[in-house]
């Protein structure tokens, strides 16, 4: 089964929500944020952000999940997918300590995965790949599922691109792939195969440091400040930042803009590669 978790999904409505929170941050307004969230107990206020989300970042993000699905059927991956009804994994609200509501979120999930007879999964993101691989067995108990993410699947399959790319790149690694779920080598691997030289900035694999996520919808100016910290490490690299997590590519490309460097999910440059 294929299972994106809804992240990349959400990152649209994350930076809507991230400017309507930057711009009030320093204000009187933020008093207002605990009666907003009093209120969403009762009314999902949650469908209003729908309304404040950029078109062309809800494009761009399904972009990136038709690249990681083109990827997989290239690599001959047989796979099926829940369509309406896949659910959230709940990975901001373990990241963010709201254990209640993560608990009920996970047994839902376990619950429609059985529902289906799933016994493998393949993830598209760090943070949803560890809550399904090394969370929710401890939450929850035993979890049969053999999950994957699409990288170590593809680094697997060892598919052979058609069009190099020919190109450099800073890697940017996800502190959770790195440091939790140990996958290192596959993209570095992956972009290798593709004709990708990539440069290592100071501070990668296990040593990876922070893009400032997931406290950009708490703390929208200390995750920006972190972001920008990052983006200088990596600027020494190279011009060309490659990423493999939403929030990651969300926070580093948030603070790239006007300055002459390009910040791309890794699924992107993988298809081009594999493309005819």
């Amino acid at each position: 089964m294929l299972y994106t978790g809804l992240m990349y999904q959400l990152m649209p409505s994350m930076i809507a929500l991230e400017k309507v929170l930057s711009r009030s941050e320093d204000s009187s307004l933020r008093r207002l944020f605990g009666i907003g969230r009093a209120a969403n107990r009762a009314l999902n206020l949650s469908r209003f952000a729908s309304l404040l989300v950029d078109r062309e970042d809800q494009v761009a993000f399904d972009g990136i999940l038709r690249d990681i699905v083109f990827l997989l059927r290239d690599a001959d991956v047989e796979f099926g997918y829940l369509y309406e009804e896949e659910l959230y994994a709940g990975a901001l609200a373990h990241d963010e300590g709201i254990c209640g509501a993560f608990e009920k979120q996970a047994l839902r999930v376990l619950t429609l995965f059985q529902s289906h007879g799933v016994k493998r999964v393949i993830t598209v993101d760090p943070h949803t790949t560890n809550i399904l691989r090394t969370v929710y067995p401890k939450v929850l108990g035993k979890n049969r599922l053999r999950v994957q993410s699409y990288l170590e699947v593809l680094a697997e399959k060892g598919a052979t691109p058609l069009q190099p790319q020919e190109r450099s790149a800073a890697i940017h690694d996800s502190c959770v792939y790195a440091r939790h779920e140990g996958i290192i080598e596959e993209p570095r691997d992956l972009l290798k195969a593709a004709g990708v030289e990539v440069r290592e900035p100071e501070h990668s694999g296990k040593m990876t440091f922070c893009c400032g996520g997931p406290i950009e919808s708490l703390f929208p100016g200390k995750a920006r400040a972190i972001a920008e910290t990052r983006l200088g490490q990596l600027a020494a690299s190279g011009r060309s930042v490659i990423t493999m997590c939403p929030i990651c590519l969300v926070n580093l490309r948030g603070v790239a803009d006007g300055k002459s460097m390009s910040v791309e999910d890794i699924s992107g440059l993988l298809a081009d590669a594999h493309r005819d």
